[in-house]
């Protein structure tokens, strides 16, 4: 009988021991699980911003920025353009007060590269970002994406945060210096952080 109860208590102390470790485990997952949570929700960063019209035009819309996975994705969307194609960049100062855009200063281009089409041998700005189309409605969507950007990186050749997006009149020939002869700035935007 006695061997009988020393059996049953050290029965009891074993499961008691075996459950106490078991909720450390889920505890220490569920722990684990969370710090994955916040970790994914801090590598996300959006910044969103509405176009300014400039050089009395009607252009408008907004600018969205999304930093995930070390990549940037921007997407613009834009009414109010003439149809064909059009300029966007960006632009080294956060600054659309100017009535034309000009206080937005130069195309961003901190590696001291001539102007040119993203991606060219030959060099580009980091604010180069192209041409696109717009419809027979003035409107248009832009979306481009690169690892060459970040939102708020302590990298000053990547830190897109104290620039402005510019969208211009007419299109970027990617060869007149310095910044491709895409005409008037008609909307502006600043990424202010």
């Amino acid at each position: 009988m006695k061997t009988l109860r020393v059996l049953i208590a050290g029965l009891f102390l074993f499961l008691t021991y075996q459950c106490k470790d078991a909720k450390k485990e889920n505890d220490a997952s569920a722990d684990d699980m969370e710090m994955k949570k916040e970790k994914v929700i801090k590598e996300v960063k959006v910044v969103k911003f509405t176009m300014e019209a400039k050089s009395d035009s009607d252009v408008k819309g907004d600018v969205t920025f999304r930093e995930e996975d070390g990549k940037v994705m921007m997407t613009a969307n834009l009414s109010g353009l003439s149809e064909g194609e059009h300029a966007i960049h960006i632009h080294e100062n956060a600054d659309c007060s100017a009535a034309d855009g000009t206080s937005a200063g130069g195309h961003w281009n901190p590696t001291a590269e001539p102007h040119g089409k993203w991606g060219a041998e030959e060099g580009f700005h980091r604010g180069d970002i192209g041409n696109f189309t717009a419809d027979a409605e003035g409107n248009a969507t832009v979306e481009f994406s690169t690892d060459m950007w970040c939102l708020g990186c302590e990298d000053e050749t990547k830190n897109l945060m104290g620039k402005a997006v510019i969208v211009h009149q007419g299109a970027d020939d990617f060869t007149s210096q310095p910044s491709g002869a895409a005409g008037a700035r008609v909307s502006c935007t600043g990424i202010i952080q």
